[in-house]
């Protein structure tokens, strides 16, 4: 492979494996390589490699090896499939710089795997579990009907398969409509397809170097087709005409301006309208509905399997005992409080995570005139604005004018 023209400085390049030997390009480029740095399972394929072959763990130091090395010439990485999917392509970018770094990728084991299982993923989404704590995968899969996830040590197919499992059995979806492929050694002796819904999968073993496919296989009903916002107050469950109102729910919505990701905490939250929007609105973020009615927790449970939001977890109980154990929240929507608002208020301040957003919602006159008050004296940024709502058809009927009363929304911002 012919070297850049005029080549001031040495490079580093970045090869990307999907095969058991090295392609004829590799070698090339190997060619004129100071050393090498690879996972110890690339290590076996530099056998007639005659320079310094390095790790390329633990990460830190191998930077620093790299960076020593490349004053004295051309290095090389080796990297599985395609080094900028999921890979280390984007930490050398930034470490070496674009005009350093020579990238030749290979197919990435996402590719592999959606061909060998002959699946189409121009329509899937990706997930990666490396070192990155738990994730709760069940909500992108129901929004996004099919998902490929590289797995690690710690998130392995059975595990990944029990928990969907059990998610789908708490939203009340059949586990066989859910498809799970398991793709095994790809490119490597061993390589295996394993196809199976999520209980038959989860009874298997499988080797370290694993790739998912996910697929979701549900019928569309139309609260799952319309957009991740608009409920209509006829769609949710609810008691008695106690729910939030569709304008005042959008204006709330709004004014919370949700995280993508991170925790939102709906204190009161009666029928869960404005959690249900909320988990729509983001898969990513994890909603706790704290309700102390029994027949209202009875309405957010049903409302929960019916826009399958995984996402969504009930708590039942009264502020703010409710919220001990709950991770700190970046949002907060105050829409009962049971006589507790001052300790609420408290409690809610205190743990809200930085830049964080509360809104109440105030339908009484003594509220109205509580809650600035108890903002202003936690140390948050207080502004206030009242909505009035009337409603009518066309043409006009005396019978379908409504005008609902004013409810007052108090943003508290952190």
């Amino acid at each position: 492979m012919p070297l850049p023209f005029e080549k001031i400085m040495p490079n580093l390049y970045l090869i990307g494996i999907d095969a058991q030997n090295l392609s004829q390009s590799a070698r090339e480029i190997l060619g004129h390589s100071t050393c090498v740095f690879c996972t110890e399972r690339l290590r076996q394929m530099l056998c007639d490699f005659p320079g310094e072959i390095m790790p390329i763990s633990p990460l830190s130091e191998a930077l620093l090896r790299m960076a020593i090395s490349l004053e004295r010439g051309d290095i090389a990485v080796l990297a599985s499939g395609d080094p900028l999917f999921f890979g280390i392509g984007r930490t050398l970018l930034q470490r070496f710089g674009k005009e350093r770094v020579v990238i030749r990728p290979a197919l990435s084991s996402m590719q592999l795997a959606f061909s060998h299982c002959r699946e189409p993923w121009e329509d899937a989404a990706f997930l990666s579990l490396h070192g990155r704590g738990d994730k709760d995968i069940l909500p992108t899969l129901l929004r996004q009907k099919k998902l490929f996830l590289l797995t690690d040590q710690k998130h392995q197919p059975q595990s990944i398969a029990a928990e969907i499992s059990r998610g789908l059995t708490g939203l009340g979806i059949p586990n066989h409509d859910c498809q799970i492929m398991v793709a095994e050694n790809l490119g490597l002796t061993g390589e295996r397809i394993t196809h199976g819904s999520p209980e038959q999968v989860e009874k298997q073993h499988f080797s370290d170097l694993n790739v998912m496919i996910l697929r979701l296989l549900v019928k569309e009903e139309r609260t799952q087709t319309i957009g991740p916002l608009g409920l209509q107050e006829s769609e949710i469950q609810h008691s008695r005409g106690l729910i939030t109102k569709d304008e005042v729910r959008a204006a709330i919505l709004h004014r919370l301006r949700l995280p993508t990701t991170g925790v939102f905490w709906d204190i009161g939250a009666g029928s869960g309208s404005i959690s249900c929007e909320a988990a729509r609105l983001c898969p990513g973020l994890t909603v706790y509905a704290i309700e102390r009615h029994d027949s209202e927790q009875a309405n957010i449970l049903a409302n929960r399997k019916t826009f399958r939001l995984a996402n969504l977890h009930l708590i039942p109980g009264l502020a703010p005992e409710a919220l001990r154990n709950l991770p700190a929240p970046d949002r907060v929507f105050i829409g009962g409080s049971g006589g507790q608002l001052p300790t609420i208020v408290e409690t809610v301040s205190t743990r809200l995570n930085a830049h964080g957003i509360i809104i109440l919602s105030a339908v009484t006159e003594s509220t109205r005139q509580m809650a600035p008050g108890l903002f202003h004296q936690h140390g948050l940024q207080v502004e206030i604005a009242t909505i009035s709502v009337s409603r009518e058809t066309y043409p006009p009927l005396a019978s379908r004018t409504i005008t609902l009363n004013p409810i007052t929304l108090i943003t508290g911002s952190k």
